[in-house]
């Protein structure tokens, strides 16, 4: 595909490249509106007030535990034009996928076979993209003119401090809303 373009329209992923995304951890992910566009609501003394559209974006956020067996939500905050989010993926017991190998015995797949085949079953990328995708159409259902940037950005949480620093600053991003590099 690289050579179809001529590599002209070629986006580099702003995912880590030796991590599979549907490995159970906790991720830090931002998702911002088309162009930053402040259609979320606003922040008034320190406290999100919450748009229609960011009603939609705070239930539809809260849904995806209804939606996927292997997933646990912590810290979420709505803001003006931004979504900040924990997600947390658990292990899920029929992960383990067998390389057929026409005797009676099959091997398991390894990380590298496994990894571009169902490439977004419950993986991060399939959940943001469902999320998006659900608050974009219920939004435009209702008239509203919204929509999101085309990315997302992650951050895998790597240990507990960091999870704690994280979690706080989810929490405590409407009373710094002026300090915000997203504030427009």
């Amino acid at each position: 595909m690289s050579q179809l373009f001529q590599n002209k329209y070629r986006i580099a992923s702003a995912r880590l490249q030796c991590w599979d995304y549907r490995w159970a951890a906790a991720y830090f992910i931002t998702i911002c509106t088309h162009n930053r566009a402040c259609c979320l609501g606003q922040v008034t003394e320190g406290c999100m007030q919450l748009s229609p559209v960011g009603v939609m974006a705070d239930v539809f956020w809260h849904e995806i535990k209804n939606h996927v067996a292997h997933v646990q939500l912590d810290a979420f905050v709505v803001m003006p034009n931004h979504v900040h989010g924990i997600l947390i993926l658990n292990e899920c017991g029929d992960d383990v996928d067998t390389v057929e190998t026409g005797h009676a015995l099959s091997l398991p797949k390894t990380i590298g076979q496994s990894r571009y085949q169902r490439i977004g079953h419950r993986s991060v990328s399939s959940i943001i993209g469902s999320y998006k995708s659900a608050v974009t159409k219920h939004a435009h259902r209702l008239g509203y003119h919204f929509g999101w940037q085309t990315r997302y950005w992650d951050h895998i949480i790597r240990d507990q401090p960091s999870f704690q620093r994280i979690q706080t600053y989810i929490v405590n991003n409407p009373a710094k809303w002026g300090d915000d590099r997203f504030h427009r």
